[in-house]
């Protein structure tokens, strides 16, 4: 074992001189932070994730063009959600942490949970979902289990990048209701549960200003409300004005700037525009970083378990998949009986994760084909490709082929999906269409033989209708990992049971999303015009069919689900809710089945969505058996953000409580009462009579103001009085003959306001 002294940050910042800590804010390469030799102060390695370890041995950079360490390829967030279980991610994220043990790395840069805005984004195979809930949940289940092993994380990227279009420059202008409620609850969660080492700034902008350099972001919200005491890291290359970014909150520059940042730094303190005590809050921080990784550095690495790790990432893409539709019970195939015939070159040749950044050079890779054939080995498996994958026109010999291998077979499993270059970090998808030459492929099987499944390899949803309709069982595979290939052939023989459920919903076509019109923006700024409503909320708002909805997800039993109950455990302003139910296995085999409760909030006195996902269990239940699912909701359940008072409430009223199988899929339904807060609405100086007389206090002294005046009769008139009570107050009491005057009404709405 290699020993090392233990870091005594307090000692070692007193002991730098302000250039030694300007230079800590900058790194020492691609990969490394800054180390100081004379004071011992080591440099780290921090390098790129989410879903497996990509360190690069020799020529570095960030964005995947070189080779790196082998390592264990697991299923990709778009994956990974699909399962919906936070333990398998904890046990995901420890097995990444033995590889960076093993790797001596001290920070994995992941996991992303930036919301699936739009399904066109380049990246959406790196994130997790449209619904923040699930998101950070899955999100703080992988951080837990990374840092369980000693080794930091990077939670990214923070805020409001959900596009690659323009991401370095572009303008997101996102309400702040919209933000607390979608974009910065998944942040949220993870730092709060899991308290990530680090937190990685994103690119862009929001609302005017860039989240390197925004204070009220780094430092007012993620420190000051969430109670984050880790590093702020920029993204690779994220930084605008160096100084700027040190006062605003952000702690380090990667890569190295050639020291550029450091005389930037320098030369602020110099002429006082800048602060050295936050020059000494960054350092200090840098040092915390490294006192973090040296418990887990000072041990000599040790290699980690190949196999076990290869299996977990089997297990792993096995829950990731999601069985769409099975007509008929064709699925699972059967152990003998006729030739199945499997086409479709990803079969043979499988898109197993994303492009960019986060690409994993796998210690192994399982194919569809060969385990497929492994699996059925008293079954003729024959193979056509039917395309080549990047072309883009179809190649007539293939396609003659993959129809007559069709033609002679029991069954045909045909393997679609997007190529690489569809999807990737730096650019935004042009289209959720399959290639044209893959699509009219499956006609042309199905017009030979109709006993299609089909499998899908994409990142990001695809368009699936019309062509779904000729495959009579259909699985979303995603990105699958190294281990994809006999994950697939365990579900399509039954060898395992499908338990994925979607983490979005999957529209019936792109113009039906909510984004048309706002993404990916124009002149430089992108606008958040949809407000709440993304993803399931959006599609719910406008009554829209979906193709799939968010939550959907087969399997090969079925569940009922009886003896909703809901119980009040605590009310008032942070009330807690239990919501149980009974769910039974009433098919004929093993399975898991996902509980998910949604909550509605009709008597709000703002707009709220349709619904929203507030808890979910997994349960894992033998034919027959019945188990009583028990999901207790908090007080973030049920509330929104208030803007006037800048913070979450609960209003009194009845709620809604639904729980089902996916957010179309409800079972049963209950209302709930709450007392929640006393609030009254907030009053402003240009209050309208209408803003008044819905406060309780102001509405009494109004009434008795205009009582018997002919105001009153104004004020009310059947035919006029909504004109008259929409004026501001403050206004009407210029009015001739007013019975108020405007200095009383200015002293009365003052009153009602600091009250």
């Amino acid at each position: 074992m290699t020993t090392t002294a233990a870091l005594d940050v307090a000692e070692v910042l007193a002991r730098l001189t302000l250039e030694e800590k300007a230079s800590l804010l900058d790194g020492s390469d691609f990969w490394h932070t800054q180390g100081v030799e004379r004071l011992g102060v080591p440099p780290v390695m921090v390098t790129d994730g989410p879903h497996g370890l990509r360190k690069q041995a020799a020529a570095a950079d960030h964005v995947g063009l070189n080779d790196s360490v082998p390592a264990t390829c697991f299923p990709p967030a778009a994956g990974l959600v699909s399962s919906w279980d936070p333990e398998l991610l904890r046990r995901v994220g420890a097995a990444l942490g033995d590889e960076c043990r093993a790797e001596r790395v001290a920070v994995l840069l992941g996991p992303g949970v930036n919301m699936k805005r739009s399904p066109l984004n380049g990246r959406n195979f790196e994130y997790f979902s449209e619904d923040p809930l699930l998101a950070g949940a899955l999100a703080a289940g992988l951080v837990e289990g990374v840092q369980s092993r000693g080794v930091g994380t990077s939670l990214k990227h923070f805020a409001a990048n959900n596009q690659e279009t323009d991401r370095m420059t572009v303008d997101a202008e996102v309400d702040e209701r919209t933000l607390r409620e979608i974009y910065l609850p998944a942040f949220e969660r993870v730092v709060r549960q899991a308290r990530p080492w680090t937190v990685m700034c994103s690119y862009n902008r929001l609302n005017g200003t860039y989240a390197s350099e925004h204070p009220w972001l780094l430092t007012g919200v993620l420190r000051e409300e969430w109670g984050f005491d880790g590093l702020v890291v920029s993204d690779w290359g994220a930084v605008n004005v160096r100084e700027d970014g040190v006062a605003a909150g952000l702690d380090l520059e990667m890569p190295s700037s050639g020291g550029a940042g450091t005389r930037r730094i320098l030369e602020a303190v110099a002429d006082g525009r800048l602060a050295e005590q936050d020059v000494d809050r960054a350092a200090r921080r840098v040092l915390e970083l490294v006192a973090k990784a040296q418990p887990a550095l000072a041990e000599d690495a040790e290699p980690f378990d190949v196999d076990a790790h290869h299996a977990l990432a089997r297990e792993a893409a096995t829950r990731s998949a999601v069985l769409l539709r099975n007509d008929g019970g064709i699925l699972p195939l059967a152990p003998t009986g006729g030739t199945i015939a499997v086409i479709g070159e990803f079969a043979r040749t499988p898109r197993y994760q994303g492009a960019g950044s986060s690409q994993v050079n796998p210690t192994r890779l399982d194919t569809p084909l060969d385990a497929l054939r492994a699996a059925l080995p008293d079954r003729e498996v024959v193979f056509a490709p039917g395309f080549e994958i990047d072309a883009e026109e179809a190649d007539a010999e293939l396609v003659a082929e993959a129809v007559a291998v069709a033609k002679d077979a029991e069954v045909v499993v045909v393997f679609l999906g997007l190529p690489a270059a569809a999807e990737s970090e730096g650019y935004d998808r042009t289209t959720m269409d399959l290639p044209a030459q893959q699509t009219a492929l499956i006609r042309q099987v199905a017009d030979a033989n109709p006993e299609v499944v089909v499998v899908l390899a994409n990142g990001s949803v695809v368009t699936l209708d019309p062509w779904q309709g000729r495959a009579r069982a259909l699985i979303e595979g995603w990105l699958l990992g190294q281990a994809g290939g006999t994950a697939i052939a365990d579900l399509l023989t039954g060898a395992e049971a499908p338990s994925g459920r979607l983490g979005e919903t999957i529209p019936v076509r792109y113009a039906d999303n909510p984004t048309i019109g706002n993404f990916p923006g124009e002149a430089g700024t992108v606008r958040y015009g949809e407000g709440l409503l993304i993803g399931y909320r959006w599609y719910d708002a406008h009554r829209l069919p979906v193709a799939y909805p968010f939550g959907h997800g087969l399997t090969y039993t079925t569940f009922g689900y009886t003896d909703l109950d809901v119980e009040v455990i605590e009310d008032g302003a942070e009330p807690r809710v239990a919501v149980s139910v009974t769910l039974t296995n009433t098919g004929a085999r093993a399975g898991i089945e996902t509980v998910q409760v949604y909550v509605s909030d009709a008597e709000a006195s703002v707009y709220r969505p349709e619904q929203e996902l507030r808890g979910f269990a997994r349960v894992d239940l033998e034919p027959g058996a019945s188990e009583t699912v028990r999901i207790e909701l908090d007080a973030r359940a049920f509330a929104f953000w208030d803007v006037a008072r800048g913070r979450f409430v609960v209003e009194g009223g009845a709620f809604g409580i639904r729980v089902g199988a996916s957010s179309r899929d409800l079972r049963l339904h209950a209302v709930v009462r709450l007392d929640g807060e006393a609030l009254e609405p907030p009053v402003r100086a240009d209050a309208t009579v209408d803003q008044l007389l819905a406060h309780p206090r102001a509405a009494e002294w109004v009434r008795e103001r205009v009582a018997g005046h002919p105001f009153e009769a104004m004020l009310f008139d059947p035919q006029h009085g909504a004109m008259m009570r929409a004026i501001p107050l403050v206004r009407l009491a210029r009015f001739p003959g007013s019975p108020v005057s405007e200095a009383e009404v200015r002293e009365a709405l003052a009153r009602f306001d600091a009250s």
